[in-house]
Order: structure tokens, then sequence, then C-alpha cells
């Protein structure tokens, strides 16, 4: 059974998808951090801060990475990189790396090949519509840019002020939106979920209780 999550940054996809994998049992699976990963891997490498990104090495350095998932930590070709991936420098060109086809094809793939034969929660921009459409349970969970900055900068990710980084979170919209592959949008059968006004409690109740309707 697979359980897809979108929705904008700060919207509360990831701890949610967490939450449901704890109680629940569902292998985590969160696609924002393998692009993380690569943009970090491209930063290193000195890919993404020519006036022209390289996306021909950008995508030879997705198809040579390995991913691996264990205790819901991603490993990148055996390294744990958490403390590397939500970076400023990270969070500036994600979206970027993230809108090169040619790198979404291969890490769609690679998440494909993570959760085969697993009972699975995923979460990302566009995992109801392009890379699991065929998930039992497709949710779309949306806050107001206040509310979504205000978690983010609670969590404490990096050192922007909350200015900042609701200012980054309009910008990462923006892009989102509008970008022509991979596009944030709602599909005809997901559930809408507005949590602006909800705890993260509320929200997993919500749906913990469609998942065993479902499983029933």
């Amino acid at each position: 059974m697979i359980i897809a999550i979108d929705g904008p940054a700060g919207g509360g996809k990831s701890a949610l998808a967490s939450l449901i994998s704890k109680r629940l049992g569902f292998f985590l699976l969160n696609s924002g951090l393998l692009y993380r990963a690569i943009t970090a891997l491209a930063l290193q490498k000195g890919l993404l801060q020519l006036s022209e990104p390289d996306i021909g090495r950008i995508t030879e350095l997705a198809e040579e990475t390995r991913f691996s998932i264990i205790d819901d930590i991603l490993y990148v070709n055996h390294v744990d990189m958490s403390s590397q991936l939500h970076t400023h420098e990270v969070d500036r060109y994600v979206a970027h790396v993230s809108s090169i086809e040619s790198v979404r094809n291969v890490l769609n793939e690679n998440m494909r090949k993570l959760v085969a034969d697993r009972d699975t929660v995923c979460e990302g921009r566009d995992m109801t519509s392009v890379v699991f459409p065929e998930a039992k349970l497709k949710i779309f969970l949306d806050a107001s840019v206040e509310i979504r900055a205000k978690r983010r900068f609670d969590q404490e990710y990096s050192r922007m002020s909350l200015d900042e980084i609701q200012k980054s979170i309009q910008n990462r919209d923006e892009i989102d939106k509008t970008k022509a592959i991979g596009a944030l949008k709602i599909v005809p059968d997901a559930w809408y979920i507005e949590s602006s006004d909800k705890s993260l409690e509320d929200v997993y109740h919500m749906v913990a209780s469609r998942i065993e309707e479902i499983r029933e």
C-alpha cells in the first residue's frame, strides 16, 4: 500500500509522513531529500555556481549516486548526509535541480525501486501526480505561507530569520507551481487538507482513520 503526500514547502508533509511511518509501520520516503542530496553533491563539485548549471554532469551525478534508507535516514553512497541537506546554499539551488527533467527521471526511478514491495508513505511535490499515480491514498497538505514559514523557523534548520524563510518559501512556491516538469498541483483524486489551524496530531488522526477505512 502506498500513501502519497504532496504539498508546498513547510506544509507539514515530512512531519506527517514521519508520524504515519512510526505509528503505523510504513516505510518512509522523503523525495525532497534525494533532490537535496544531489544538490549538495553538485554544489561540492561546483556544478551549480556557473552562469549556466551543467545539466549533463548533474544528470550523470544523479545516475552514479546510490541511495539507501535505513531507520528513516537517507544514506548517499553509504554516507549519512543529513547535516548537509538543509543549508542555505542547498535551499537556494534545490528547486533548480528538481526542475531538470533528466534528473527527475533518474530520481523517480530510484524512488520506485526504494519502495518496491513495501507499505510506504512518501512525500514530495509530484508523488501523487507523477511518481506514484497508483497510490491507494493521495493527499495534498497545505497551509498559509505565514504558518509554513513559522514551522520551518521553529525547526531551526538554518540560521535564516523568519522573514528570510518566508521570502524563500514564497520564491519556492512560485518555482514549484510554474516549472514545466514536476510542477506542484492538486490531482483530481487527492484529499485536500488545509492544516493552518490544525495541529500535527489533528491531521494525523484524520489520515490514520482514512487509512484504516482503506485497509478494511
